[in-house]
């Protein structure tokens, strides 16, 4: 019987269709907010690396945007992006929400990752999320439509927002991690990305709070500047953090300011709160929302965005 590493350290992607849990079970799995969640479809624009360090193994893990038939330009960019993503981890967890039942999209996925198993031996551990909003009897049927789905290294159900066999999922990934004489990253790092990043992420996610179906897609939001306040005493320091949120329409840009700018203001006071967390400081959070035409279809208007 071959030995077991004293220490395991390497890439897990999480993937599946919008909305699977992944960004959840991501922060779950860290023990941080390092992904934005929302409960709108396709709120995860860029991967971002959440990092789990234990004593025996650090598990960087890669959130995804969710797999789906691209409609746009931008949609098939971000799914380019989780192809790309998936070439280069160890093991991947496919994230099927037990509240849903195993559908077309699922399919779409599944058929995907047969194809990365078959070219790179990827093993891939298909995760039943959500498993606290079913019953027994209907988790039981949603882990054996798991089963016929495809060819898994494991299947295992948990609850992320309850903590339910979150530990587990860890540990179940990190056992096809590679052997590796210390952690990637330094103990303490729990992300890699930059505040920036961070940043524009809390705003977007404070935006798609609450607002219909059809503006998460339009909208994207991207930093301008983070300056230090002048004449502010040295034991209170202050940022300017000035951020543009871009919609398609002006109906939207209606939709993202409000009545009088109510609004907005509620969308400043949420992201303001999260930024501070972050950067650890007072920050005045300068919003602005400004319409790019269609910019989703427009391949000079997304890489002015960042895509």
């Amino acid at each position: 019987m071959s030995e077991q590493p004293s220490y395991v350290a390497g890439f897990a992607c999480l993937v599946g269709r919008p909305n699977a849990g992944k960004s959840t079970l991501t922060n779950a799995l860290v023990g941080e907010k390092v992904a934005i969640t929302s409960s709108k479809p396709q709120t995860t624009r860029h991967t971002i690396r959440g990092i789990r360090t234990t004593d025996t193994s650090q598990l960087v893990l890669v959130d995804t945007p969710g797999l789906h038939k691209p409609r746009t330009l931008l949609g098939q960019r971000l799914n380019d992006l989780v192809r790309e993503t998936l070439l280069t981890v160890d093991v991947v967890g496919f994230c099927l929400p037990s509240d849903q039942r195993v559908g077309p999209g699922d399919q779409f996925i599944a058929k995907d990752l047969a194809e990365l198993q078959r070219a790179k031996k990827t093993p891939v551990v298909a995760i039943a999320t959500k498993s606290d909003l079913v019953d027994k009897q209907r988790l039981a049927e949603h882990l054996i439509a798991i089963d016929q789905l495809g060819d898994w290294a494991a299947i295992i159900p948990c609850s992320a927002t309850k903590g339910d066999q979150v530990g587990e999922v860890a540990d179940l990934l990190s056992s096809y991690l590679p052997a590796s004489p210390g952690p990637l990253y330094p103990p303490d790092t729990i992300t890699d990305e930059p505040d920036i990043v961070m940043i524009a992420e809390l705003v977007r996610e404070a935006a798609l709070e609450g607002v219909r179906d059809e503006l998460p897609h339009s909208l994207a939001v991207v930093v301008e500047e983070i300056v230090p306040r002048e004449g502010q005493p040295q034991d209170k320091p202050m940022l300017d953090v000035r951020v543009n949120v871009f919609v398609e329409r002006t109906s939207q840009k209606a939709i993202i300011i409000g009545r009088g700018g109510s609004r907005l203001k509620e969308v400043g006071t949420t992201a303001r709160q999260g930024i501070e967390r972050l950067l650890g400081q007072r920050v005045f959070l300068d919003l602005h929302v400004k319409v790019a035409k269609d910019w989703q279809r427009d391949a000079k208007q997304l890489q002015r965005l960042g895509f």
